[in-house]
């Protein structure tokens, strides 16, 4: 139903009648004050509505007020009926005083002749379609319309009036989901290198394009590889900074621990005081289990000494000494000169040391027996020694002092 009769005020009677007389309608508006009528709504009070059946070819309107608007005058002295297309009117309550046009707008239908599509392609002379339009069967009568075909548009009723769409030209309404080709009165999609299906768009339209399994697993390892090669890379990068920063520690420790004077001191003596080892700080970190708590075996103000295992099962002992202040490098380094040129046999010999830590680590061999404080203060063990062992002790701690004191290559007071 295209269009609608309305009729507009209050007290109000209209028919409509075809031409021919063979059918009639009407509506009723009524409403006894101006409040009692709402704007919008055309349902029988101030405004009603009805919608106009097809196979109308033409009308008669009757408008008539049941009271001859006596009782709403102030605000409706007069009454309107009309046709017009469906969504053409919407009811204002002024309008019951003045309606504000002139003229409706009606939806006509027309069509071509008085054959339907069947019998007018029987006489090419009068048929006026080509391979580019369509006919239509009129829906209120005999006749016929015409339309353009699916992909093409414009005025079917010219020659060649009805052109190409192309579908590919417009990139928001793409039908597409791979690439586009325009055709003559249509379209056609196409999926990339790889993919699958018929490339529309939508439901309904098809699969759209489908990566093949064999190529989305190669993108899925291409991906879990880059993704790989980025975390080695970043890895590689954090743990090459790491150890860049800890060879500048150590350096930085090496220096300042006398590293630098140490070396020239050992080139300009004797040569065979190198026999001293300089040992690395994993080297003893590895043979002390990371100086762990169990491997310390003494404690003094000097520092902490650890027992340590070194790699070819050698046991030592690994000295730890305490914050050193700068001043006494010079003192520490002549010391480490000074030991590496002992040899005797009852003095513990200095092995190696290590200047890359915090503190500087010396390398001793390592005694079983603990230390003669603990054999003489400990009544368990000062038990056990016979006078011929402490004079013994006696005896060889005298030629030791002996030793320091006058054969060492340079003397030692203790």
């Amino acid at each position: 139903m295209k269009n609608k009769f309305t009729a507009v005020g209050c007290d109000t009677r209209a028919i409509f009648r075809d031409r021919h007389g063979d059918f009639s309608f009407g509506c009723m508006s009524s409403c006894s004050n101006r409040l009692d009528v709402s704007s919008g709504s055309c349902s029988g009070i101030g405004c009603c509505q009805t919608s106009v059946p097809r196979n109308i070819f033409g009308y008669h309107i009757s408008i008539w007020s049941i009271s001859n608007h006596s009782d709403v005058l102030e605000f409706n002295p007069c009454s309107y009926a009309f046709v017009a297309e469906t969504n053409f009117y919407n009811f204002s309550i002024g309008d019951l005083s003045e309606l504000k046009f002139n003229q409706s707008t009606l939806v006509l239908d027309w069509v071509i002749g008085n054959q339907t599509c069947e019998d007018a392609k029987k006489d090419i002379t009068s048929y006026m379609f080509t391979d580019k339009t369509i006919c239509i069967d009129a829906e209120n009568g005999p006749g016929y319309k015409c339309t353009c075909q699916d992909g093409y548009r414009g005025n079917p009723y010219l020659e060649n009036g009805c052109h190409d769409i192309d579908e590919c030209a417009d990139l928001e309404k793409n039908p597409c989901e791979g690439k586009c080709h325009n055709i003559e009165g249509s379209y056609r999609c196409s999926c990339p290198k790889s993919y699958y299906g018929n490339g529309k768009k939508g439901n309904g339209h098809g699969k759209g394009c489908i990566a093949n399994p064999s190529y989305l697993m190669k993108i899925l390892v291409g991906v879990a590889m880059g993704i790989i090669v980025l975390l080695l890379s970043i890895g590689f990068l954090y743990f090459g900074h790491k150890k860049r920063k800890l060879i500048r520690l150590k350096e930085q420790y090496f220096k300042q621990n006398g590293g630098w004077l140490l070396q020239q001191q050992l080139h300009e003596r004797d040569r065979t005081i190198e026999a001293a080892k300089l040992f690395s700080a994993e080297e003893l970190e590895k043979a002390t289990d990371n100086y762990h708590e169990t491997r310390i075996v003494g404690r003094g103000g000097y520092g902490t000494v650890y027992k340590g295992l070194l790699p070819n099962t050698m046991v030592v002992a690994i000295k730890k000494s305490k914050l050193m202040d700068q001043s006494q490098i010079e003192q520490f380094i002549n010391e480490v000169i000074v030991l590496s040129q002992i040899n005797n046999r009852n003095v513990v010999k200095l092995l190696g040391y290590c200047l890359e830590t915090e503190v500087p680590l010396l390398v001793y061999e390592f005694v079983n027996n603990g230390t003669l404080f603990d054999h003489v203060h400990d009544p368990n063990k000062s038990s056990k020694l016979s006078w011929e062992t402490r004079l013994r002790i006696t005896l060889e701690t005298a030629g030791v002092l002996s030793y320091l004191h006058s054969m060492a290559s340079t003397p030692i007071i203790h």
